[in-house]
């Protein structure tokens, strides 16, 4: 396990290398989206029109941040991430669609995206829910927001300009290994032990 500092756009060959249980720190664009941005930039994509940003160049973090208005400039007051998966209904299309490399978020994946993960080369990375306002903190600048009265303030896609967002823990790599997988398997190994031992 390594710990790793990345800027954006990613290298495709330095997410390749990202391993389960490596600990990554990013710097450069990333962009918040949770159901109603997924379904909206989906819906935009089938209608041929153009995505005003380039997803495929940042990181997708799942979160509804906290925002405050001040002369006129957006500030991010807390950005913690939303449970993902919610998202696994249509992750796969996105990831498919956008090519987004990293996926940053809360709880873990299912097979889905698992799968889209190992496709496009791309990782899932977890952050520690409750600490929105530390990850507010590595937020420098609110470059942009996008579909804002449409969607509303948690739902908008909010584009970051971060530096050293992070510690981020990557819980399913471009290979297709998942730390949920893993521990699932063992919660079930330990589960058997018990039944056998209370059967005795």
């Amino acid at each position: 396990m390594a710990t790793i500092k990345l800027n954006t756009p990613f290298d495709k060959k330095d997410i390749q290398n990202l391993k389960v249980g490596d600990t990554v720190y990013i710097s450069g664009k990333m962009f918040t989206a949770r159901d109603e941005c997924h379904l909206k930039m989906l819906e935009l994509h089938k209608e041929g029109k153009d995505i005003p940003f380039k997803p495929e160049d940042m990181a997708l973090f799942h979160c509804g941040p906290v925002v405050q208005k001040k002369n006129d400039e957006w500030r991010i007051v807390s950005a913690g991430p939303t449970t993902s998966i919610r998202m696994e209904i249509f992750e796969d299309e996105f990831l498919k669609t956008f090519k987004c490399r990293m996926i940053i978020g809360k709880g873990g994946m299912a097979d889905r995206t698992l799968k889209a993960l190992e496709e496009v080369g791309a990782v899932y990375v977890h952050y520690t829910g409750g600490a929105g306002a530390l990850a507010a903190m590595a937020i420098k600048k609110v470059e942009d927001v996008y579909w804002l009265d449409e969607l509303g303030i948690p739902e908008a896609a909010w584009i970051l300009d971060v530096c050293e967002f992070g510690p981020l823990t990557v819980t399913i790599d471009a290979h297709g290994n998942s730390l949920y997988n893993e521990l699932g398997k063992e919660i079930q190994k330990n589960l058997e032990k018990i039944h056998r031992e209370i059967e005795k």
